[in-house]
């Protein structure tokens, strides 16, 4: 999707500010949150589940399902368990803490190629990370990157990952033609407002925030020139041995949730926009006001949910996983296929 920037100022500097802290303290909070669903009736004889995700948009489809109560509908008691990053998510799943995720498909390798027993076993989203400069900046593409200050997040993450692997690769580019900055998404919006870094390489919602509150102007986007499933739902070989039919319950709800994602996003948005924001309006690069839950909304639209695993996406999973090796990530290579149970969407087509 391309979106106009029309700015004249930046007037709405402050407002983003303030919405950006807002983000670091939910998404990148030194605290780990839980809330339970329980309430209902006869709740006493559904399965308990923790699930574990980030306070992220490329995890909408795991809090809408609680949001909305697709858990509780589908069968499930769940805990809503809140990380401050993918790495942590998994270590507390491979420990017992958490019975499934929704978090980045390069987690899973890395843990698979240390032996760690886990399976991924649906879809949930396909990567979203854009290259996001000021209104007016002299970079156009991404070759124009060389030599300028690009806001990052951290070595080995997976925009890392494929910002090296493809994104600057395909642009003739490596991380040393460029001036990396490390950052956290919502640093990396507050460096390109104040003038620290000249690019900052985002995902949702912090590009739909940026471009709405700073008029900031998109570049690039990795989904229309490399599609590739970022995010997955990540479950234990453990559950699946002993727990499945709860699994496919949590699937059932996610799937669920997805279509609702699809179909109506403004009903999402409202479920979803005070995961992301603390007040009504923000201020809008213009001068103006513009409601929280347009910018959500408009998040969630910039995205592509499936809870589908096709063919073509385990060959790319398979390309990430080979990057990872090229990239001194992995110590040896992982085979996708090995790390896959697609049983539940097997079920979905009969």
């Amino acid at each position: 999707m391309t979106r106009t920037t029309r700015r004249k100022s930046w007037s709405g500097v402050v407002g983003l500010l303030m919405v950006v802290i807002l983000l670091a303290m939910t998404a990148c909070g030194t605290k780990q949150e839980a809330s339970n669903a329980g309430g209902t009736s006869g709740a006493q004889t559904k399965k308990n589940f923790v699930v574990g995700y980030l306070n992220v948009m490329d995890d909408a489809q795991a809090m809408l399902a609680y949001e909305a109560k697709l858990y509780d509908k589908h069968g499930l008691n769940v805990t809503m368990q809140k990380f401050n990053s993918g790495t942590d998510l998994i270590k507390a799943m491979v420990g017992g803490q958490v019975d499934a995720g929704v978090l980045g498909f390069t987690n899973a390798v890395s843990w698979a190629a240390k032996g760690a027993g886990l399976k991924v076993v649906g879809g949930a989203q396909m990567g979203f990370h854009s290259i996001l400069v000021k209104d007016g900046s002299s970079i156009k593409k991404v070759e124009d990157l060389k030599g300028k200050k690009l806001a990052s997040q951290g070595q080995g993450s997976t925009a890392d990952i494929v910002l090296t692997g493809v994104t600057l690769k395909n642009a003739n580019l490596t991380k040393q033609d460029v001036q990396m900055v490390y950052v956290e998404p919502a640093q990396a919006i507050q460096s390109l407002a104040a003038g620290a870094v000249d690019a900052a390489f985002v995902f949702e919602p912090y590009d739909s925030i940026a471009t709405k509150t700073m008029g900031a102007k998109q570049i690039y986007e990795i989904g229309k020139v490399w599609p590739f499933p970022c995010m997955v739902t990540i479950t234990t070989d453990k559950n699946l041995k002993e727990n499945r039919a709860a699994v496919d319950q949590l699937l059932d709800a996610q799937k669920e949730a997805i279509e609702m994602l699809q179909k109506d996003s403004k009903k999402s948005a409202e479920l979803l926009v005070s995961k992301f924001a603390d007040k009504e309006t923000m201020t809008s690069h213009h001068g103006g006001e513009i409601k929280s839950v347009d910018v959500i909304k408009q998040a969630i639209e910039t995205q592509v949910f499936d809870w589908k695993i096709t063919p073509d996406q385990v060959k790319r999973m398979q390309e990430i996983a080979d990057i990872m090796k090229s990239q001194g990530i992995l110590e040896k290579s992982v085979k996708v296929e090995d790390i896959l149970d697609l049983s539940w969407e097997q079920k979905q087509k009969k």
